[in-house]
């Protein structure tokens, strides 16, 4: 893992996990045309905690607080709640598909495709006369948030972005932008951090010492730019709303797949 490469693809989590463009796509067709090969593509996994942590850190006083009244406020747990059943579907299709999942990894091609899809599509729900019904991340009742977590199963495509599905499924559902964007924090931090454990017991084994190296190196530059990401999206979304990062998905989505068509799926890892 050359440390130019690790710094990159930690910048490159940090800065696009939040926000709906795809982390998981960026990255590994970053890696497709650099070369960046990691045992069982653990590196790409297990960098989130960096991102993971950046949210713990930002909305620590918010978290703090659902656990101090959790036990005396009804609205407390209903929305704990409807994160915790927003994240079950993940989890159990996750693990179910795993094998899948890890195959679609390997198809760049996959990728540029549901880049340039989900571009339209936000750019589509962005441009909507919606008439939300939700202005509070906290009013989402837990069928809603249940629903919310069936359409992140949908980012189990490489390219579709968790975030992406989460707020695409929100906005359509009565929340506006902002909340959508909120209820997709505070559901990343079960479902990435669930992903993290999962690959870590599949390929901790296997890594090496230099391996942990990188790893560790990629959490810290994903951490920060992941803090700067969270800090300022929100008031960025509630002002704007999606259509930069809907373009964004089809400009990169669109060159990735021409690169590939012209040079071939690049010097990436053959297999998981």
């Amino acid at each position: 893992m050359p440390y130019w490469q690790v710094v990159l693809l930690g910048l490159i989590e940090g800065l696009t996990e939040f926000i709906p463009v795809s982390s998981t796509g960026h990255i590994l067709l970053a890696g497709t045309f650099i070369g960046f090969c990691s045992p069982g593509k653990a590196f790409e996994i297990l960098i989130q905690l960096g991102a993971i942590l950046a949210i713990l850190s930002v909305y620590f006083g918010r978290l703090w607080h659902l656990i101090v009244t959790l036990p005396s406020d009804a609205g407390t747990r209903r929305f704990v709640t409807g994160i915790l059943l927003a994240f079950l579907p993940a989890a159990v299709i996750g693990a179910a598909l795993n094998r899948v999942i890890d195959q679609m990894l390997q198809t760049p091609l996959i990728i540029c495709v549901t880049l340039i899809l989900g571009g339209v599509i936000l750019l589509f729900v962005d441009r909507m006369k919606l008439q939300p019904r939700y202005t509070d991340v906290t009013q989402i009742p837990p069928s809603m948030a249940l629903k919310i977590g069936l359409c992140q199963c949908l980012a189990m495509i490489p390219g579709v972005s968790r975030s992406g599905s989460t707020i695409v499924g929100a906005m359509l559902m009565g929340t506006d932008k902002r909340t959508a964007a909120e209820f997709s924090f505070f559901l990343a931090m079960p479902t990435m951090a669930g992903a993290f454990a999962f690959k870590l017991a599949k390929t901790y084994k296997d890594l090496t010492s230099s391996d942990l190296v990188g790893i560790g190196i990629g959490f810290v530059v994903a951490f920060i730019a992941g803090v700067v990401v969270v800090r300022y999206l929100l008031d960025y979304v509630s002002r704007h709303g999606f259509a930069l990062f809907a373009w964004w998905r089809i400009i990169v989505g669109g060159l990735a797949l021409g690169a590939l068509l012209v040079l071939g799926t690049g010097n990436g890892c053959p297999e998981i």
